[in-house]
């Protein structure tokens, strides 16, 4: 039996910048143009790269590579540390320049952002000329190394997959009427919502291809899903934009590469709650109360540990220190040298459906940190902390994962508020909200 593909007229385009930290440097140092450029979190040759220039790529450098091997590699290469607080200014700034064309629907990442296609646009024609303008007009506004892929398709999902389709400066249109062949000649793992352990499932059904992915039932892929995904993936891969439950935060939390200066317990300890004093900061200002806490600490040699408690739900930073102290209380002697911390408060609840405590005077505790955090916000992180974060202030600075984009003014701290601009469009909320860094 053949297969039944619904029509749909073109109605996303998504725009994928390319190799986004790499090209802004780019753009920044002409210097840095035409060559290979990598970006790492921390200057440590055992670090891993976040980004990597074209120029890099084409020597088989590319995110996850360690600056030792992309040293070994190509030894041209300029590695730089990386920048938030510039790549989140450039983030904002192609937010701003794409809304002078259309309007941005959702932003996905600090590097990808959807529109909505209306009217005449939806027309192939209309869609490419939008799509070139928006190029033209990133190259005249923000920078000729702003470079980006676009995908216009009928739902978000074939447009983003387009977008992988022709890289770097790309502009791929999926038609109705090119499904479902044009997908044929990627990997499973080419698709997003499919990684490493999805492909398994897939395998274990006799699905080693996107052309067998294409003609699966419905029913097959719920199994595989083990839900109502399954049924959004063949909904998605048949042009239709299937709807979807209002998303919540799940965690709050920041995982941070120790310097080498930085590999001691001490100093470890104090990064972690440093850490815990931003997580919390945030988690205030999303207006969510926490009930656990989760703090690991990843040692050379592949060693871990790791522990979590529960506890009454609050947003309370002196509550969430005698949690993070008790956890540490109880972790084992390990003789390795700590490489890398992390924390999450989870299990949250928002502020507005919470059930206030009998036995303590809420208001007052609310109206202390709502005190601190604006103390910190006017006048810098330093300007009030708990002390366990004391040799560690300058640590753990504003880290971006490519599904988070933070606040600067929260991560980093620097004081002195900025006179409020018009937002730009809000990211779309994120199942997780944690900070990883590479």
């Amino acid at each position: 039996m053949g297969i039944i593909w619904d029509v749909h007229m073109l109605r996303y385009l998504f725009i994928d910048f390319n190799a986004f930290f790499a090209s802004v440097e780019q753009q920044e140092n002409p210097k840095l143009r035409g060559k290979p450029v990598a970006v790492v979190p921390v200057m440590a040759e055992h670090t891993a790269c976040i980004a990597a220039s074209y120029e890099a790529k084409k020597f088989g450098i590319k995110t996850g590579t360690s600056a030792q091997e992309a040293r070994k590699r190509c030894p041209s290469i300029t590695i730089i540390e990386a920048r938030p607080p510039l790549y989140v200014k450039y983030h904002h700034q192609l937010v701003a320049t794409v809304e002078s064309c259309i309007p941005v629907l959702a932003v996905k990442s600090i590097d990808e952002m959807v529109c909505e296609l209306s009217g005449s646009q939806r027309k192939k024609e209309k869609a490419i000329e939008l799509a070139k303008n928006i190029k033209q007009t990133i190259a005249k506004k923000v920078g000729e190394q702003m470079r980006c892929s676009i995908g216009i398709a009928p739902n978000i999902f074939l447009a983003k997959t387009a977008t992988d389709m022709q890289k770097p400066d790309g502009l791929v249109v999926i038609e109705e009427k090119d499904l479902p062949r044009i997908l044929y000649t990627m990997e499973l793992q080419d698709l997003s919502g499919i990684g490493q352990n999805m492909a398994k499932r897939l395998n274990r059904y006799g699905i080693y291809t996107v052309e067998q992915l294409c003609a699966a039932e419905k029913e097959t892929l719920r199994k595989i899903w083990n839900g109502i995904e399954g049924e959004r993936m063949y909904e998605r891969l048949r042009g239709i934009e299937p709807p979807l439950p209002p998303m919540h935060h799940t965690t709050v939390g920041h995982s941070h590469v120790l310097p080498p200066k930085q590999r001691n317990e001490k100093d470890a300890e104090a990064v972690l709650h440093r850490m815990l004093q931003k997580a919390a900061m945030r988690l205030r200002k999303m207006k969510y109360r926490a009930r656990a806490l989760y703090v690991g600490i990843r040692y050379f040699n592949n060693k871990k540990w790791s522990d979590d408690i529960t506890f009454t739900e609050t947003s309370d930073t002196l509550h969430f220190t005698r949690a993070l102290t008790t956890l540490l209380s109880r972790k084992p002697t390990i003789k390795e040298t700590p490489l890398k911390v992390s924390v999450a408060l989870f299990h949250l609840t928002p502020e507005q459906e919470h059930t206030p405590s009998m036995f303590e005077n809420e208001e007052k505790t609310n109206a202390l940190f709502s005190a601190v955090d604006e103390l910190n916000l006017r006048y810098g992180k330093s300007a009030l902390y708990f002390g366990g974060a004391h040799a560690a202030l300058e640590s753990s600075p504003a880290r971006i994962a490519f599904n988070h984009i933070p606040d600067i003014e929260i991560e980093d701290g620097k004081g002195g508020r900025p006179k409020k601009k018009k937002q730009p469009p809000k990211s779309e909320p994120k199942e997780f909200e944690n900070e990883n860094e590479y």
